[in-house]
């Protein structure tokens, strides 16, 4: 998929990998970039910079993906790329004593967050798509979705769910000629990053937000389920398919080290 031409809406596009995409759909020629947050008035200094547009937009609630949807293609013309990129990355403790946590508060935002935000675009977007003969989401995820999170099981649990979600859409609509591509990096260089303790997500190097864009574009364009702006995970996937026992027990052994050094 090209971008040149199109109208693209990017969730979570007020900072950090959003931002970046935002910007490079700009210059790839996108007609039209829709930047939907809760942060407005980051989103607007982002639209204003790439000729866009931008809407508040909670993705935890379906009524605002709707408004998103509805506004931006009354306005400017069918979306042909959505990208569901807002995420959280609450729910971190490496100290946790218990995985199920104590409350189900962060359970529920991660949750909201991470998997129905991109069941609202789907389920509000599939008609229209199917209608007009294709479309293409872009779901960002996270390596977490493939591996796991040391120190956050809402985090990995959700971004797990969020990577069957989007298989089972691909699967569903390919028929339709909607195309599926998830974003599955490790550490990104973002505020998210920098709010949670460091861990193993940032042990092949914490990329930019502007490279993983980069890597964006060259995976719409081969139209590639799978994008993995470190390739090393592909690697570590193998490697847990291959024996799950060792590889939980080498985890467990990170988690160990991150309790020690957190603790001291």
């Amino acid at each position: 998929m090209q971008v040149t031409g199109k109208v693209v809406v990017v969730t979570g596009g007020a900072n950090g990998i959003g931002k970046a995409l935002c910007e490079a759909f700009h210059k790839a020629g996108a007609a039209k970039v829709v930047v939907a947050d809760m942060d407005a008035d980051n989103a607007r200094a982002v639209a204003a910079t790439v000729d866009g547009a931008a809407f508040k937009c909670d993705v935890a609630q379906e009524k605002d993906i709707s408004h998103v949807i509805e506004e931006t293609e009354r306005q400017f013309g069918p979306i042909e790329l959505f990208c569901s990129n807002a995420g959280i990355g609450g729910g971190f403790d490496p100290m946790s004593v218990n995985a199920g946590g104590a409350s189900d508060e962060p359970w529920q935002r991660s949750w909201a967050i991470h998997v129905m935000a991109h069941v609202y675009a789907a389920r509000h977007l599939i008609p229209r798509m199917k209608a007009r003969g294709g479309g293409y989401f872009l779901n960002t995820i996270s390596a977490a979705g493939l591996l796991s999170q040391v120190g956050s099981p809402a985090y990995s649990t959700t971004k797990h769910a969020a990577v069957g979600f989007a298989e089972n859409l691909a699967i569903s609509h390919k028929a339709h000629n909607i195309r599926v591509s998830i974003l599955c990096p490790q550490g990104v260089d973002t505020n998210m990053l920098r709010s949670i303790p460091k861990g193993p997500q940032s042990g092949d190097g914490d990329l930019s937000p502007e490279q993983v864009a980069k890597d964006v574009l060259a995976g719409l364009d081969q139209e590639t389920f799978l994008i993995l702006p470190h390739p090393q995970v592909l690697g570590y996937m193998r490697k847990k398919t291959e024996n799950y026992d060792r590889w939980i027990g080498g985890m467990a052994k990170i988690q160990a080290k991150m309790r020690e050094d957190f603790g001291t």
